[in-house]
């Protein structure tokens, strides 16, 4: 019985770890696809410069709050599987 609780928990807390480490894989590529997009786009008509900016700033700190809100989604499975309250 102990031995499923803990084996549940291990497993549990694995998947909370892997999980976070996707969410800050996916973020690192959706940042860096965003601004090598928005740098093509820029050299491509310097004129638009500051709306491509700006858009590309709202975009970015969009992806920065997802990417935030399922790592703290990770950290509390984490922390309440293992007991930690």
């Amino acid at each position: 019985m102990l031995t499923s609780i803990l084996l549940t928990a291990g497993f549990a807390l694995m998947g909370a770890g892997i999980g976070a480490g996707i969410v800050a894989i996916g973020a690192g590529l959706g940042i860096g696809r965003i601004g090598g997009q928005a740098m093509e786009s820029i050299a491509r008509q310097p004129e638009a410069a500051g709306k491509i900016q700006g858009a590309m700033l709202i975009i970015a700190a969009l992806i920065e709050v997802v990417s935030l809100f399922a790592a703290v989604i990770c950290l509390l499975i984490a922390l309440n599987i293992a007991g930690i309250s």
